[in-house]
């Protein structure tokens, strides 16, 4: 775990639906995807119709938080291809990023549409529905996930960080604690069940919690702000 934060949604939105994408905090590596997106483009140029091409200058462009770049060429992609997977759920991503939630909605939905049941799909649009303050339709298609996908850690950790977020304290730590019988080493889910049964005041679970992420090679040093709110 490269920081010791509570994940929120926009961090799960990150890190479980762009499963395929990682952003790097590494600046020798965003200096190496810069190369490989100047040669891409380079290559392009006699290849414009390319669809692989295309689609792996749009994965750079996402890795480098080049929304627009990623958006335009993922639009390149689906005049080309109108029904891309790929194309259509990072167009997705890159949309809710341009702060195009409409636009984003659309693309999860008509993906939907040619794969129901598409688990990442599901989950972009259920956490798109929270941003937009969708809390209702937001909850009852996670809960659908949970039903449709019962052995997914992500499907319960999901729905516990809009639980989290919605004060829905029990019923979070409940789905925390379902995630971690699925992902049982998972430092982010540890972490935000801790954060939880601190704030239910439930210091000695809470204090397991954050002595396992010891345990898993997490520095106590960067835990000192969650130890600190344990009672003493």
């Amino acid at each position: 775990m490269r920081q010791i934060i509570i994940p929120y949604l926009s961090r799960i939105t990150l890190s479980l639906i762009l499963t395929a994408v990682m952003l790097s905090s590494n600046a020798q590596d965003r200096s190496h995807l810069r190369d490989s997106l100047s040669k891409a483009l380079e290559t392009l140029a006699y290849h414009p119709d390319s669809v692989d091409l295309i689609l792996k200058k749009a994965s750079w462009n996402i890795e480098l938080g080049q929304w627009q770049y990623a958006k335009d060429s993922y639009d390149d992609v689906l005049r080309l291809e109108p029904y891309n997977l790929a194309a259509l759920f990072f167009r997705a991503y890159a949309n809710e990023k341009l702060n195009r939630l409409n636009f984003a909605r659309l693309d999860y939905e008509t993906l939907l549409t040619i794969v129901p049941g598409h688990f990442e799909a599901q989950l972009g649009l259920s956490l798109l529905n929270f941003k937009d303050k969708h809390f209702t339709e937001a909850i009852d298609m996670a809960n659908r996930l949970v039903s449709q996908y019962p052995d997914s850690a992500v499907a319960y950790a999901a729905r516990a960080g809009m639980e989290s977020e919605r004060g829905m304290c029990e019923l979070a730590e409940y789905d925390y604690t379902e995630a971690l019988r699925r992902d049982s080493a998972n430092t982010d889910y540890l972490l935000s069940r801790a954060d939880l049964r601190i704030r239910m005041r439930l210091w000695d679970a809470a204090r397991r919690d954050l002595d396992t992420l010891v345990a898993l090679g997490i520095p106590q040093s960067s835990l000192k702000a969650f130890y600190r709110r344990l009672r003493r």
